[in-house]
């Protein structure tokens, strides 16, 4: 699951002599090195420079403020003597004061480049004041060593809703030649890219990083990471925040099946009463059931006339693809609601010749999500496939996904089947343990009421099942991510957990209202 684009007790820093600009080996790193981390590795050097635009090609603006590094580490944790390396990709924000520690972070994905992302919480002075903010390329993406789709995955979007068994077998059919496509383009390593070797690979950073602890901030997928880390190393724990979880708790295909029903209540509850609250701007219709069923009159022109923009058809499914990636952030609530009007004329029968030119060029300017990177798609599937079984065949998957547009899921239910996948992955995952986070020091979840993607009920379940986990609930809001984004009520509470300690108790606070379109 992908943080949308944008986008502790304090340690003291290890003491010596540092050369400008890089982290030395350790002389002796047995106080730091516990987990049986090979010397060579162990005592590599992080030679921090200057980051520049082709270091961080997803967000080559952010490289003015980033510092950039690589270190090496085995291609197999299981069998470090081997090696096999592959290189990790690393960047800093440094902190405005004296540094005593380290906050990794992680945007989600799985397999969303993060070397960028500490640009994000730039504006955060608290907690930047003492600690320097890493962002990673988890292996395989980013500039990290990557594995590939080989290309897979780019080709035109089945309607899921379109029930006919050719078109489903169709869907299927694609689904299958992408997944296979994905594990056989990335070779031996596309084996080693799961959770267990991702922990193994921050706790290597931690050494290089001289820290007894780290802290660490993720989002989405970074909440089962971070989970996963302090479960397996819990004396390294510093200050956790996991924001807008998973059920890490669980397993990924859990965690999946809720999104359908998460995506149809942030449509009904937040988006539909917005645009509807503006019909004066839109014209979509002055109650959410109107916006709705103007959204169904546009979807059903497109199933038997695809509209053309730019020499790209846009179909039914592109038109839920487009509110499915765009609805984990209410910034992007006017940007839709002007897509649906283009689409609208477009699809209309009485619109003169120059209104539908406007709309085509008004559609070809809109933002849109980006779609996944070729490496990107490749970790996604490599992550989830690798950690844990997916129970299913074809037409269990049919038939569930039958099931969540029976309930009423229109807008996720047929699209979850594209992220059953794992159906079709080869490779036996390997087993992770159980997560119940005993010995774990508090962390602290962030969780907005209506959040889509992750939706509230597994980020409980997995507070529930979480020793000492804190759930800071954001009522009123549906927002994907957070902390760092303009909610100063959360900033404040997770401010004082990461930087003075003060463990929160389970709490409800205020979201931030969506944006006035005018």
């Amino acid at each position: 699951m992908h943080r949308r684009l944008r986008f502790v007790v304090v340690i003291p820093a290890v003491a010596g002599g540092l050369l400008a600009g890089m982290t030395p080996a350790l002389a002796n790193p047995d106080p730091l090195n516990t987990t049986g981390i090979p010397a060579h590795y162990a005592e590599q050097g992080l030679d921090w420079r200057q980051c520049t635009a082709e270091d961080v090609p997803d967000k080559p603006e952010t490289a003015k403020i980033l510092e950039c590094a690589t270190f090496a580490t085995p291609r197999d944790w299981e069998h470090p003597d081997d090696r096999q390396d592959v290189t990790i990709a690393i960047s800093r924000l440094k902190s405005t004061g004296e540094t005593t520690a380290s906050v990794l972070t992680n945007p989600g994905g799985p397999g969303g480049p993060g070397r960028s992302f500490p640009a994000s919480l730039s504006e955060q002075a608290k907690l930047r004041e003492h600690q320097e903010i890493i962002g990673i390329d988890t292996r395989g993406t980013g500039r990290s060593t990557n594995i590939s789709c080989d290309g897979a995955g780019q080709g035109e979007i089945h309607d899921p809703r379109d029930r006919d068994p050719r078109n489903l077998d169709l869907l299927l059919d694609t689904t299958e030649l992408t997944t296979k496509t994905c594990e056989q383009a990335s070779g031996e390593l596309g084996r080693f890219v799961d959770t267990f070797h991702n922990t193994k690979d921050l706790d290597l950073l931690r050494v290089l990083l001289g820290r007894e602890k780290i802290n660490w901030i993720g989002y989405s997928a970074g909440t089962w990471l971070g989970a996963h880390y302090a479960q397996r190393f819990p004396d390294r724990v510093g200050r956790f925040v996991l924001d807008s979880s998973v059920d890490f708790t669980s397993t990924w295909a859990a965690s999946f099946d809720l999104q359908p029903m998460g995506y149809e209540r942030r449509w009904r509850q937040d988006f539909l009463p917005w645009a509807a609250a503006h019909d004066d701007r839109y014209g979509l219709g002055a109650t959410g059931e109107q916006v709705r069923q103007t959204f169904e009159d546009v979807r059903y022109a497109l199933t038997g006339n695809p509209v053309e923009v730019d020499g790209v058809k846009v179909g039914p499914a592109d038109l839920d693809s487009r509110f499915v990636g765009l609805l984990k952030s209410k910034q992007a609530f006017p940007g839709l609601a002007d897509f649906l009007v283009q689409l609208r004329t477009l699809t209309g029968n009485d619109a003169p010749e120059q209104a539908k030119a406007q709309a085509r060029a008004a559609i070809a300017d809109a933002p849109a999500e980006p779609a996944p990177n070729d490496a990107l798609l490749a970790v996604l599937t490599a992550v989830r496939c690798n950690d844990s079984p997916t129970p299913g065949d074809r037409q269990s998957v049919i038939r569930r996904s039958q099931e969540f547009l029976d309930q009423g899921n229109l807008l996720a239910g047929g699209y979850w089947m594209f992220i059953q996948n794992c159906i079709f992955w080869e490779n036996q995952p390997r087993p992770l343990p159980a997560l119940d986070g005993k010995g774990v020091p508090p962390v602290v979840m962030v969780q907005s009421a209506n959040d889509p993607a992750t939706p509230i009920e597994g980020a409980r379940k997995a507070h529930a099942g979480f020793e000492n986990s804190r759930l800071l609930t954001v009522t009123g809001e549906g927002d994907h991510g957070i902390y760092g984004y303009g909610n100063a009520a959360v900033d404040e509470v997770v401010d004082a957990y990461l930087v003075e300690g003060v463990v929160p108790e389970d709490q409800s606070v205020p979201g931030v209202p969506p944006p006035n379109p005018s």
